[in-house]
């Protein structure tokens, strides 16, 4: 046989076989990218994406009302999108003698970037952590089970968040429910000092200027308590802030919520670069955390 017909022969063989190859390998390649994480919602974030008044989802609200056994009532905020699956369930408490509304601005902020939020009132305004505890579980399975937003929720990732004796209740809630994703309390008051058997990835807001439950004494012995081995947690604590600084809009507040519950809710890990490293602004007198996280 002709030896040039030979060599053509196995150049084209050759060509082939490293074309197959290629192949193979973008295939290996894509596999990830066609596997990706099942559950992260919305465009890839930035800085500025997660400090808007409202991020990429349009939102309506439903009301829930102060009848219902557990709770006090409240209102639920969703994303009006059904292209995008279940989503995220989110809690939040109110402090001693507050009412929803003290804490209704997390509520459309929070679901425009990718929640179910139900803001709740308590079943009276002077119950205790343990009791706003109890109410929060109540309304994690009323949201869950009963709601009129029920199919929009993924029941096996929820959050808690809560203000002042709230943000204790969300602390006892989150230690009695393990199953439950991430915590949030804010400014967080509770007699309890310690929290050792805690294991849900938790982010303390506190406040350098609060004389109601000042840091040395609630947030960051709360913080200090949690195990870090194993856990993820992160305490950041507001710049000249007061007490009642998760009363109004807080920018700082929403953008390390926001990036925290993306993270421990959605397992989304676009959003690690603006917890770690740590966060250091002009609006934090001081941050700590257990970076890298996962």
């Amino acid at each position: 046989m002709d030896s040039s017909l030979t060599r053509r022969r196995t150049s084209i063989a050759a060509l082939l076989a490293a074309v197959l190859a290629a192949i193979i390998g973008l295939g290996a390649t894509a596999a990830p990218a066609a596997a990706q994480n099942p559950y992260q919602r919305g465009p890839n974030p930035t800085e500025s994406s997660i400090e808007a008044l409202r991020g990429s989802y349009s939102t309506s609200s439903t009301s829930v009302s102060s009848l219902v056994v557990g709770f006090g009532g409240g209102t639920i905020y969703y994303p009006t999108t059904t292209s995008d699956g279940t989503f995220g369930g989110v809690v939040i408490a109110p402090g001693f003698t507050a009412y929803e509304s003290s804490i209704a601005w997390l509520g459309p902020r929070l679901a425009s970037q990718g929640f179910v939020v139900f803001t709740i009132d308590t079943n009276t305004t002077l119950d205790q952590p343990g009791q706003r505890a109890d109410q929060i579980q109540a309304a994690l399975d009323y949201l869950t089970e009963s709601s009129t937003v029920r199919s929009r929720v993924d029941a096996d990732r929820l959050a808690v968040m809560g203000h002042s004796m709230g943000g204790g209740g969300s602390l006892e809630a989150a230690r009695d429910n393990p199953d439950i994703k991430a915590s949030i309390p804010m400014t967080p008051w509770h007699t309890t000092k310690s929290w050792s058997t805690l294991s849900t990835p938790t982010l303390i807001f506190g406040a350098e200027s609060d004389t109601v439950a000042p840091v040395g004494s609630h947030s960051e012995p709360f913080y200090s308590s949690i195990p870090s081995s194993g856990n993820d947690k992160m305490y950041v604590e507001l710049n000249g802030a007061s007490h009642f600084a998760p009363n109004s809009a807080n920018t700082t507040i929403a953008k390390y919520s926001i990036s925290w519950l993306k993270r421990f809710v959605d397992d989304d890990t676009r959003f690690d670069q603006f917890l770690c490293p740590l966060p250091n602004e002009s609006a934090v007198e001081e941050a700590r955390g257990t970076c890298p996280l996962g």
